[in-house]
C-alpha cells in the first residue's frame, strides 16, 4: 500500500528536498505551497501532486484536507514544515502584531494543519506526524551555547520554535496511536537565513526523513536533528 505523504511549504528549501527524499523512497508526496504558481513548478519538477495550502488560513486548510480525503482517502505521514522568519529585530523593538504573525505561521499554522488532518491520519495503518521544529527553540541549546544575539537568532522566531516542541509533545499524549515528533534541521542553507546556513538541504532534511519513516515500534513525543535527542 503506498505510503501518502503531506509536506506544507514543500515547494522550496528543506521541505522541498523532503518531498524529493521521500518520492525517492517510494512515498505518494503530496506539497503544500501558498503561492500556487510556485508550487506548480515546484510538483512539476519533482514529480508530486499538490495542495493550495495557507497554513494561516483555515478555509485554505479545511480545503485542502477535503481534497486529500476526496482524492486518497486517508493521509500516512502529515510534516509540518512550513515557517517564516520576517521579523529579524531586538524584543523591544518588536511589535505585539509582528510577533503574532510568526507565532501565527510557525506554531498555529501547525496546529490548524494538524487538527484539519487528525481525522485522515486516524484512517492510516502507520500514521506519522513531524513538526520541522528547531535547536534555536532549546533552552538548553539557547543557554549553553549564548543565543542571545538578536541579528544571530531572531528572539520572535525562537519562541515560535520552542512553543512548537512543545506542541508536539502535547500532541504525541493526546493522539495515542499517532507517532509525534519534532526534528531540528540543523543551521542549512535556506531562503529562511538569506543562504547563510552551513548545511546543504540534503544534510538538514535527514532528521525529518528518519521521524517520517519510522518503523510502528519507533518513539513519540521526541526532538532529534541528524546527530541524535535535542536536549530541550
Amino acid at each position: 500500500m503506498d505510503t501518502i505523504t503531506l509536506v506544507t511549504g514543500g515547494n522550496k528549501g528543506i521541505g522541498r528536498e523532503t518531498a524529493r527524499r521521500l518520492k525517492q523512497a517510494g512515498h505518494t508526496v503530496l506539497i503544500g505551497a501558498r503561492d500556487p504558481e510556485r508550487g506548480r513548478a515546484a510538483a512539476a519538477e519533482l514529480g508530486v501532486g499538490l495542495v493550495h495550502l495557507d497554513v494561516t488560513d483555515q478555509t485554505s486548510v479545511d480545503a485542502a484536507a477535503a481534497r486529500v480525503r476526496a482524492e486518497h482517502g486517508r493521509l500516512d505521514v502529515l510534516i509540518n514544515n512550513a515557517a517564516v522568519n520576517s521579523v529579524v529585530a531586538p524584543l523591544e523593538r518588536t511589535t505585539a502584531q509582528d510577533a503574532a504573525a510568526v507565532l501565527d505561521a510557525n506554531l498555529l499554522g501547525a496546529l490548524r494543519v494538524t487538527n484539519a488532518f487528525v481525522p485522515l491520519l486516524r484512517s492510516s495503518q502507520h500514521p506519522r506526524i513531524v513538526n520541522v521544529s528547531s535547536t534555536v527553540g532549546s533552552f538548553a541549546a539557547t543557554l549553553e551555547h549564548d543565543m542571545f544575539d538578536w541579528q544571530v537568532v531572531p528572539p520572535v522566531y525562537a519562541i515560535s520554535k520552542t512553543a512548537l516542541t512543545m506542541l508536539t509533545l502535547k500532541y504525541s499524549r493526546a493522539l495515542p496511536g499517532i507517532l509525534v515528533n519534532a526534528a531540528d534541521p540543523g543551521y542549512t542553507e535556506t531562503d529562511l537565513n538569506d543562504r547563510q546556513g552551513t548545511q546543504t538541504v540534503t544534510e538538514g532534511s535527514d532528521a525529518i526523513v528518519h521521524l517520517a519513516t519510522l518503523g510502528d515500534d519507533g518513539p513519540t513525543g521526541t526532538f532529534v536533528n541528524r546527530d541524535g535527542t535535542v536536549a530541550w
